[in-house]
């Protein structure tokens, strides 16, 4: 995933460099704003102001987004490879005539993950709105290569930060219990389990997990990045006589975490686990090598949802905030 947080060393409108590998952003509490991995503020309400020094008026745009990640190296643009963010950014310089657009998403997903919901931002001039804003989705039709689709752009409304202000991200896993394996044609999108799964189970394990905790044991941490995650929802459903959906929803996420979670949770739906073991791990608070991290084919954003628009700069500054465990603790 993936689930990706926070990376020290932004560039434009909080993006780290091209190049530099990200985690999903969130409640992550790096401090130093952006400057520091904190996504920088919008322009000014209603369309941007030009400042004392006569720069450009600059609008905030933003843009859903929908990929199919299979041949992608993940949503951060990286040298030598193909990304979603690489895609996007030499899109939007082409379509608007930009010499450099710089794109912040909701969430960085990794190598071979997809989204139907991904949300992004970018700082343009206002007058190149107002130019093109209204052909923008039917040049990038016409620009974007087919695995990478851009379902919506409008001018966002003040206090609208697309990393920090969403309420939760949804994201969805999908799994085959299948003995024959994956329908073909569906081999990019769900994982092959050999194994019978029980659901039952595995809802089981699931709902101790649900609630804020410390997922340390489910993440791979980075310096100065809390681990702290508020897990909101995380339960399974059988869609199909083979065919498992898992629903995953927080606030936010660290590196790895989904598949951490999905991992853990398989290996409870065989029986190679007792429905406590997840919460177990929980608890422990350190990153366990027993928890395998599942392959990404599985994996969607399937929405990011955010706050009313009078909330929307509320919501961003406290998600910044760095976020502690409550004293109270935890249970498993």
């Amino acid at each position: 995933m993936d689930e990706n947080g926070t990376t020290a060393g932004a560039g434009p409108a909080g993006e780290p460099p091209r190049g530099a590998a990200a985690e999903e952003p969130g409640r992550a509490g790096v401090p130093g704003g952006a400057g520091a991995g904190g996504a920088a503020g919008p322009p000014e309400a209603g369309g941007g102001a030009g400042d004392a020094s006569g720069a450009e008026p600059a609008v905030r745009i933003r843009l859903d987004i929908a990929y199919d990640g299979t041949d992608f190296s993940g949503w951060a643009a990286q040298p030598g490879r193909r990304t979603v963010q690489g895609e996007l950014e030499s899109a939007l310089e082409r379509v608007l005539r930009l010499p450099r657009v710089a794109l912040t998403c909701a969430g960085r997903t990794d190598a071979g993950v997809h989204a139907r919901g991904q949300v992004a931002q970018a700082d343009i001039p206002a007058a190149t709105w107002v130019a093109e804003g209204e052909r923008v989705l039917r040049r990038l039709a016409g620009v974007l290569p087919k695995d990478v689709r851009v379902t919506g752009a409008r001018k966002a409304p003040p206090g609208f930060d697309a990393r920090f202000s969403p309420l939760f991200r949804r994201y969805e896993y999908h799994v085959s219990d299948a003995p024959h394996g994956v329908d073909p044609l569906l081999r990019r999108s769900v994982l092959w389990h050999r194994s019978p799964l029980d659901e039952g189970r595995m809802n089981e394990a699931a709902a101790r997990l649900v609630g804020e905790h410390d997922f340390a044991a489910f993440c791979k941490k980075r310096e100065g990045a809390t681990t702290v995650r508020e897990l909101l929802r995380l339960e399974w459903a059988r869609v199909d006589t083979h065919l498992l959906r898992g629903t995953i929803q927080a606030d936010a996420f660290c590196h790895n975490m989904v598949r951490a979670l999905v991992g853990a949770l398989l290996a409870v739906g065989d029986g190679r686990r007792d429905a406590d073991w997840p919460g177990t791990v929980l608890g422990a608070a350190v990153r366990d090598s027993s928890v395998h991290v599942v392959g990404p084919q599985g994996l969607s954003l399937e929405e990011v949802r955010y706050p009313g628009d009078e909330e929307l700069a509320a919501r961003a500054s406290a998600t910044r905030r760095v976020r502690e465990l409550p004293c109270r603790g935890h249970s498993a």
